[in-house]
């Protein structure tokens, strides 16, 4: 299985300091023989958001560099999945505005094959990196 992380399930397993830091990591790690996958929007949000909020306190190249590093750890499969999804392609459940990112990740991700992993509970047919018990 591919699962495309979503931007709050990518910044939770790459910075340690994040409240949903251990929920993700322990889900990954259940989910070893699976392979994760970024995109350009999951990307630049991570580097946005990482060198955003001041208690993570990354610059952007700092940020830039943990991205590298998590994607190139040898105990996960990372892939890239390149972006060819236009506003056309919008599931019809993303009728306000606070869904139409979640749309579209979910979009790119089924028309990968693959399925968007959330933290997030309300996007239709998505992923829901469990709770630890």
């Amino acid at each position: 299985m591919i699962y495309l992380l979503d931007v709050n399930a990518l910044l939770a397993l790459g910075v340690a300091d994040h409240e949903f830091h251990a929920r993700v990591a322990g889900w990954v790690h259940r989910h070893s023989a699976s392979t994760f996958a970024t995109c350009a929007i999951t990307e630049l949000g991570f580097v946005r958001l990482a060198s955003r909020i001041p208690a993570y306190g990354f610059t952007v190249a700092q940020a830039k560099l943990v991205l590298s590093g998590l994607k190139d750890a040898p105990s996960r499969r990372f892939t890239f999945l390149v972006d060819d999804q236009d506003a056309s392609r919008l599931p019809s459940w993303a009728k306000g505005a606070k869904q139409i990112t979640d749309g579209h990740l979910a979009a790119l991700a089924a028309a990968h094959g693959a399925e968007l992993a959330t933290l997030d509970e309300r996007i239709p047919g998505a992923c829901l990196v469990e709770r630890l018990s």
